[in-house]
């Protein structure tokens, strides 16, 4: 196969009808509600009939933290699923949904790559079947509520001061993370300081990708406090009646979008909270009825195993009772040289002893997640200019570990270059080793919770908490809150909150900012470090190289 660029690729792609990618999984046509002919939502009464069907097997997906190198972890997990049913197996994968801000910021588009992609790649990237803009919508819509309640008398006694629900946008753009609302005179409300997240930080988003049903949903839309009273009552989304109306909007966009890889296996894309300022997980409905229709069902989490892998254990497993049999850990010949010291510049060249020094990375990431009591199996994601002696030092690291690491080459040959990863995964999950626990209790003190995730996953020496932060988690644990897993936001770059760290440090501190309250979600989100919640455009955004060819194709999305 030759070398071409991934949206080339995409295009060439032999797609079949969606509704025969629906047939292999037992859905049938009337079931579906198709978007074009090549995506398409599932129902929610089919999905409510799979019920008593048994579970497949739960695969991960992680990887170690990432590099300007690149690791390959959507395109080691495409390439996982279309190698398992390449051996024969009856798989499926599920995973997040694209957001517009880094598809235009930094990456330009997120659905694998090589011959190991989803298509449509292009609408899955761009407004896709709208889920993004339903959240957004329904966000927006509580904000214009609460402001408009205030307006018209304010019954419900809102201290201005404590509105602590903030307006998204699916965007970078850092000019709307601190801004002032309602200029203008009488007409326009009452002035206060406020500000943006990106949709995918949203609360409502971290609700859709949790709940159960549609039932569910408006419960915990309910649930979201918007503010609180001058004597610091909280205030509920279901005190203003937004519930309902918000529900109507995430109607559709709860349901699971179905598509195919290019090897027309079935997928399921739905959700996409990131895994550095969100929870970094697929949506629980999407999991539940793949693991209900396949034998084997193979998902990613958001970034290193540090924060996807780490939250997909200790709150998408802990809220929807699953647990996965083996986790894939990710890794590349060209991350472990930069995590050596090796400048991207020089990758190219072979560098034993830079591959070697960057190895701990990956062995504390294996260590990790070993530590929640599933087995762990390596992927070195191949690249042309890895060489025999360097692959080798990885998986003689590795052996060391405890782990074995398998070469994958799905990127230039597809499910076929990715079949003896598949045959050794399906081996451990068929065999029933994973002894899976979440990392801490449910009943374990709000700060202690803190303390164990950066000890334990980053190893750090301590957690750097001032008073007001202190008693505002003893507050909450006052008020029932205490029972709720913690989200670390954090750079996604390093273990610590440094993201020019690399390796795996030691000696150092996690500094928390912020913690904020997603009593709707059922978690604490805890800011650490310098980490936004309203990412910025780069110097040379993506969006400058995107555009539309002669053809009326896309440009420039990979």
């Amino acid at each position: 196969m030759g070398y071409k660029p991934d949206i080339e690729i995409a295009r060439e792609a032999h797609k079949l009808p969606i509704q025969e990618i629906g047939s292999r999984l037992g859905i049938p046509s009337s079931e579906l509600l198709p978007f074009g002919h090549d995506k398409a939502k599932v129902s929610a009464d089919f999905i409510k009939a799979q019920a008593d069907k048994p579970d497949g097997k739960l695969i991960l997906v992680t990887a170690i933290n990432p590099t300007p190198a690149g690791e390959g972890k959507t395109t080691t997990t495409v390439g996982l699923t279309d190698g398992l049913n390449h051996i024969g197996k009856n798989a499926m994968l599920c995973i997040r949904e694209a957001s517009l801000g880094p598809c235009f910021g930094m990456k330009g588009g997120a659905a694998g790559g090589g011959y190991a992609q989803v298509v449509p790649m292009e609408e899955m990237n761009l407004h896709f079947t709208g889920d993004f803009h339903a959240i957004t919508s329904a966000h927006n819509l509580l904000a214009a509520m609460i402001d408009n309640h205030i307006y018209w008398g304010n019954e419900l006694g809102i201290d201005e001061r404590r509105v602590v629900w903030r307006r998204v946008v699916d965007m970078n753009d850092r000019a709307l993370r601190d801004i002032v609302t309602s200029l203008g005179g009488v007409a326009n409300g009452f002035p206060r300081q406020t500000g943006f997240d990106i949709t995918v930080a949203s609360e409502v988003m971290a609700i859709l990708c949790l709940a159960d049903d549609l039932a569910d949903l408006q419960r915990r839309l309910g649930d979201i406090i918007i503010a609180y009273r001058r004597d610091r009552s909280p205030i509920y989304c279901r005190d203003l009646g937004a519930d309902g109306a918000m529900t109507v909007l995430l109607k559709d966009a709860m349901q699971p979008n179905l598509v195919q890889t290019l090897e027309n296996n079935p997928a399921f894309v739905h959700g996409g909270p990131f895994a550095n300022i969100a929870h970094g997980c697929n949506s629980v409905v999407a999991t539940r009825t793949a693991l209900k229709l396949a034998d084997y069902v193979v998902t990613e989490a958001g970034f290193g195993a540090d924060l996807g892998a780490e939250k997909f254990m200790d709150i998408k497993c802990r809220k929807a009772g699953l647990a996965p049999d083996v986790v894939v850990l990710v890794a590349t010949v060209r991350a472990m040289k930069m995590n050596g010291g090796v400048s991207r510049a020089d990758l190219g060249a072979e560098n034993v002893d830079a591959v070697q020094a960057g190895c701990p990375n990956l062995g504390r990431h294996i260590g990790n997640l070993k530590g929640f009591g599933v087995p762990v199996v390596v992927a070195i994601n191949h690249f042309v200019t890895d060489t025999e002696a360097e692959i080798a030092a990885i998986r003689e690291y590795v052996e060391s570990q405890g782990a074995e690491a398998i070469l994958c080459q799905h990127w230039e040959k597809g499910g076929e270059g990715a079949a003896d990863l598949a045959r050794r995964v399906a081996e451990i999950a068929d065999a029933g080793v994973s002894s899976f626990a979440p990392l801490y209790p449910d009943d374990m003190p709000l700060f202690e919770k803190i303390e164990t995730i950066a000890k334990r996953i980053y190893h750090a020496d301590e957690v750097l908490a001032d008073k007001k932060i202190r008693d505002q988690l003893r507050a909450w644990e006052a008020a029932g809150y205490g029972h709720l897993p913690i989200c670390m936001a954090k750079t996604q770059y390093s273990f610590s909150t440094d993201p020019n760290l690399r390796g795996a440090p030691t000696g150092h501190s996690v500094p928390v900012r912020e913690v904020r309250l997603s009593a709707g979600a059922g978690f604490i989100v805890v800011i650490c470090g310098n980490i936004m919640t309203m990412p910025g455009l780069p110097r040379r955004p993506a969006a400058e190289m995107i555009h539309l060819n002669d053809e009326g194709e896309v440009e420039g999305l990979f």
